[in-house]
């Protein structure tokens, strides 16, 4: 590089208080940051190529010290609550100051990428950390500009990313010593005390989640999504557990992205250039895609090896249940590039139900999605988390609450308009249970939930007729191909009709209890949509 170049990027360091390291990498390739984690000791190499390393005391996210900064910008329009916390714009000031002090004498990693494949929203992000792992999960997670992109790069935002440094509550007005700090005004998001990786990638979709529907029109989302051969685009939402990864890794259709996404009024893109994928009981078998994406420029996040050797163990998960592979989409053999799509013609909200009431498959008005977009239900089984033993009923406001900065109804209603004006399809698909509660009936077959989502997309469903189910007035089709017609109304699988009609009022009484935290914000159309509970319950 020129003596112009580096005078500049030594400029560019010092502008973000950054003026005493001890050196500076920008941009290094995937190779380089593999090489310097090993010689530091931080990690090591798995048999597959991949980059093994733990992420030290954090293995997730930790929801209760993410903070939004509380000023002018942000008072009136951030949902705040028990997901967004406010936090003091002069402690901020400080702590920012106590961060860049920390990492002088050090050398620090600067990456220049950015979020949002439409260039239309392109947002510019460059991305200093303390860890040259933490580096390349950046590289890996977000998009790359070409180099000579590079060359001429104008950040908008900067996230300062420095798992060893730890707050003192006291001092620096957080909740414990780690932290996650979303400063709107300044354009900064401040990561200490966690080396968890996830923190780096949630902020930025935190933050789109902000900008994009309260800025731009856009509406944010967390699904993953595909395209056909004919141009089709299907949109997958759901929970933990309710397969979306599984339903939306398809061979025979183009993976655009499997978590983040915006919708604008020319398509949706992906906000992501990369993939973040839990690897808990990975195989080839299972998850041919994913096992084959574990290769030289992965990163494997608290995994261990079998014993004595270098090849991972994904059933061993005594570190954490949390194991993770961070990797370029470019890894996934059928991923789209650029990763864009038209508008959805078929959207899904999948689920869990482990109490067999909801249908395998049912159609949704506009109001209907809405409603349980915002509700967004399932039930976590025994054996999905810790001290789980018996069905857990789950609701989480647009299927991902915690990443949510605006009020979940300014989301579900530019879900409706978007929905309305394009005349899209929306599915809520339950592949839970069956011909009885958890315990007592079956899970849905998973060929089965397939062969209902190729009838959705291939439009044959478009062709059968429908029946209107009581309580939660779900529209359900009578017939699809390779479907047996007797499990399409759930009520119908159940050998007591009464338990059913039951477990029915039950859940559809826990739905009305949960949505009652958000009545007083929502419009009539999406009140309207509430299951009818009967008054006995």
């Amino acid at each position: 590089m020129n003596e112009y170049g580096l005078k500049a990027k030594d400029a560019t360091v010092a502008s973000l208080g950054l003026k005493n390291v001890s050196a500076a990498y920008w941009n290094l390739n995937p190779s380089e940051l593999v090489e310097e984690t090993i010689i530091l000791g931080q990690g090591v190499l798995s048999d597959s190529g991949a980059l093994a390393i733990d992420t030290g005391e954090f293995t997730g996210r930790s929801p209760k010290d993410k903070f939004i900064v509380c000023d002018e910008k942000t008072k009136d329009s951030v949902w705040w609550g028990d997901v967004n916390y406010k936090f003091d714009p002069a402690k901020f000031d400080i702590l920012y100051n106590r961060v860049t002090a920390y990492l002088s004498g050090k050398d620090i990693y600067v990456r220049d990428t950015y979020a949002c494949a439409d260039p239309k929203y392109r947002l510019n992000v460059r991305v200093v950390t303390e860890y040259p792992w933490s580096n390349l999960f950046a590289n890996n997670l977000f998009l790359r500009p070409t180099k000579e992109e590079t060359l001429h790069f104008a950040a908008e935002w900067t996230i300062i990313c420095a798992p060893g440094f730890n707050a003192d509550p006291e001092i620096d007005g957080t909740r414990q010593h780690n932290f996650a700090i979303l400063n709107m005004t300044r354009k900064v998001i401040l990561i200490g005390g966690t080396g968890y990786t996830g923190e780096i990638k949630k902020g930025i979709f935190s933050l789109l989640n902000y900008i994009l529907p309260h800025e731009k029109g856009v509406l944010s989302m967390h699904c993953s999504a595909n395209i056909g051969k004919d141009g089709d685009t299907a949109i997958f939402f759901g929970l933990s557990g309710t397969g979306k990864t599984t339903l939306s890794a398809d061979p025979n259709r183009g993976l655009i992205g499997d978590d983040e996404h915006g919708w604008s009024d020319t398509g949706i893109f992906n906000f992501e250039g990369g993939c973040y994928a839990k690897c808990v009981d990975l195989s080839k078998e299972k998850e041919p895609e994913i096992f084959e994406a574990v290769k030289f420029g992965a990163l494997l996040e608290n995994i261990n090896f079998c014993d004595g050797g270098t090849t991972v163990d994904y059933t061993n998960i005594s570190k954490t249940e949390n194991t993770r592979v961070a990797y370029p989409i470019n890894h996934i053999s059928n991923a789209v590039e650029p990763s864009v799509g038209g508008i959805p013609r078929n959207i899904f909200f999948l689920t869990c139900d482990a109490y067999g009431v909801l249908p395998p498959i049912s159609k949704l008005t506009a109001g209907q999605a809405m409603y349980h977009f915002i509700s967004g239900y399932t039930a976590k089984v025994a054996g999905t988390e810790v001290g789980v033993t018996e069905p857990t009923l789950t609701f989480s406001a647009c299927f991902g609450k915690v990443f949510l900065p605006l009020h979940p109804t300014k989301y579900a209603e530019l879900l409706g308009e978007k929905l309305k004006k394009n005349k899209v399809n929306v599915w809520l698909v339950n592949t839970g249970w069956s011909g009885g509660a958890y315990g007592e009936g079956k899970r849905m077959k998973l060929s089965y939930t397939r062969s209902m989502i190729t009838a959705a997309l291939n439009g044959s469903l478009e062709k059968v007729k429908f029946e209107t189910l009581p309580v939660f007035g779900l529209s359900v089709p009578t017939a699809c191909p390779d479907v047996p017609a007797e499990i399409l109304n759930p009520r119908n699988t159940w050998k007591n009709k009464d338990a059913y009609d039951m477990k029915a009022q039950q859940l559809a009484s826990s739905f009305v209890k949960n949505f009652e935290q958000y009545a007083k914000a929502a419009n009539e159309e999406i009140l309207a949509a509430a299951p009818k509970v009967a008054e006995r319950v």
